[in-house]
C-alpha cells in the first residue's frame, strides 16, 4: 500500500515476498492482496459449479478453488475451466493422480496437502504436471493433517511442526527446480495459526496464502477470521486470503474484502460507515443500512457513504465520506456531498435519493480515473 505521510500510524509495511502467477492473477511482491473462496457444489454438477464460480467472481473473487476428489471431478473440471473467467485452484487430497489430471484440465493452481498427498515420488509427478501445464502450486499445511513423523516428534500440532512441514515440502519443490508456489499453514485455532504464519513468514520468501481453517458459521467464522487474518495482515503478512465460513461462498468474498478494506489494503465498492442507532436516531438506521447494502451491491467503484442517525457524530463522519446522510428532526435529515452540507431531504425519500447520489459519484470517480489513466499513457 502507499505510505500515508500525514497519518503514519496507518502505514502497513508488507513482508517482501517473491511474486508468482496464478493464471493471470499476480500473487506476492507488490501485487494487491487477492481474495479467494471455494465452491461447495458437487464438482461433477458442472452447471451448478459454474454458476457458483461466476457468482463469486461477480462479488469480487480473484481466484476460486474447486475440490477434485475423484476422476469424474477431474473430467468436470475441464468443462468448468472453459466456462469461467477467474483462475481455478484445484483442491487435491489423498490421490496424487487428481493433481496431474487437474493440471491437464486447465487448473491455474494445485492445492496439495503434504500430510496426505503421498511420498516424495508422487509429489514429483505432480510437480512435473504443474510445470508442463504452467500451473502453480499451493503447499497447504493444515494442523489437522500433519505428517505422522512430525506429530511423533512434537507430540501435538504446534507452530514448529507446521513450519517444519511446510519447509520440508518447499525443499522438495525447490530440489526439483520448481519455484512457482505459495504456502499456507492453517489451523482452526487463531493463536496456532498466527504463530505458524509468523514462523513461515520468517523462514521463506514464498507468497503466503492466509486463512483460519474451519472458522465456523457466518458470524463466528467472520469474527475469528477478522481477528486472525486482520492481525497478520496488519503485521504485513499475507499475499492472498480465503475466509473459510460455513456459508455461501459469496459471503466469504464479502468478508474478505471487508477485512482488507478495514486495513486500507484493498478497496472495492461502497464502504458504508453507519452508527448502531439509539434513541436519538432520526430514522431507522438499521433497516436503512440493510436496504442500502443490497441496493448498492452493483457498485464496484471504491467510495464511502456515511449513514448516521443523529447530529452527535453525523456531521463529523460526513466530512470524511463521499456521500453522507445525517438524521435530523421533523422527519428529515441532511445530505452531505464530498464532506459538505448539500441539502435537506425527507426521510421517506432518503433511500432512493442516496442510491442516486452514490451512483452519480461512482460515475464521476470512474470518469476521473479514465481521464487520469489516459493522460498517463
Amino acid at each position: 500500500m502507499s505510505l500515508n505521510h500525514v497519518r503514519p500510524w496507518r502505514n502497513i509495511y508488507r513482508r517482501k515476498s517473491r511474486q508468482i502467477m496464478v493464471g493471470n492473477v499476480p500473487v506476492g511482491g507488490d501485487a494487491p492482496i487477492s481474495v479467494q473462496t471455494m465452491t461447495n457444489t458437487l464438482t461433477t454438477d458442472v452447471a451448478a459449479t459454474v454458476a457458483q464460480v461466476n457468482a463469486a467472481a461477480e462479488a469480487g473473487a480473484d481466484l476460486v478453488r474447486i475440490s477434485v476428489p475423484d476422476e469424474a471431478s477431474s473430467k468436470a473440471l475441464k468443462e468448468i475451466v472453459k466456462e469461467v473467467t477467474v483462475p481455478i485452484v484445484a483442491d487435491i487430497h489423498f490421490h496424487y493422480k487428481r493433481g496431474i489430471e487437474a493440471a491437464e484440465a486447465g487448473a491455474a493452481c494445485l492445492r496439495i496437502n503434504p500430510g496426505n498427498i503421498g511420498d516424495e515420488t508422487r509429489v514429483k509427478e505432480v510437480i512435473k504436471a504443474a510445470r508442463d501445464h504452467n500451473c502453480s502450486i499451493r503447499i497447504g499445511v493444515n494442523a489437522g493433517s500433519l505428517e505422522r513423523h512430525l506429530l511423533e516428534k512434537y507430540g501435538e500440532p504446534c507452530p514448529e511442526a507446521m513450519v517444519e512441514s511446510g519447509l520440508e515440502h518447499i525443499r522438495i519443490l525447490e530440489d526439483n527446480d520448481f519455484h512457482n508456489f505459495k504456502i499456507s499453514v492453517k489451523a482452526s485455532d487463531v493463536f496456532l495459526s498466527a504463530a505458524a504464519y509468523q514462523g513461515i513468514a520468517e523462514a521463506t520468501d514464498a507468497p503466503i496464502h492466509l486463512g483460519i481453517t474451519e472458522a465456523g458459521g457466518l458470524v463466528s467464522g467472520t469474527i475469528k477470521s477478522a481477528i486472525g487474518l486482520g492481525n497478520l495482515l496488519w503485521m504485513g503478512i499475507g499475499d492472498t486470503i480465503r475466509v473459510s465460513l460455513s456459508a455461501d461462498p459469496v459471503e466469504e468474498v464479502k468478508v474478505g474484502y471487508e477485512i482488507l478494506k478495514s486495513l486500507g489494503l484493498r478497496h472495492r465498492g461502497v464502504n458504508i460507515i453507519s452508527c448502531p442507532s439509539c434513541a436519538r436516531q432520526g430514522f431507522d438506521v438499521i433497516k436503512t443500512v440493510e436496504v442500502l447494502e443490497k441496493r448498492l451491491e452493483h457498485i464496484k467503484t471504491p467510495m464511502s457513504l456515511s449513514i448516521i442517525g443523529c447530529v452527535v457524530n453525523g456531521p463529523g463522519e460526513a466530512l470524511m465520506t463521499d456521500v453522507g446522510f445525517t438524521g435530523g428532526g421533523a422527519g428529515s435529515g441532511m445530505v452531505y456531498l464530498a464532506g459538505k452540507q448539500s441539502h435537506k431531504l425527507s426521510n421517506d425519500q432518503m433511500i432512493d435519493h442516496i442510491v442516486e447520489q452514490v451512483e452519480a459519484k461512482a460515475a464521476q470517480l470512474e470518469a476521473e480515473k479514465a481521464a487520469s489513466d489516459k493522460a498517463a499513457e
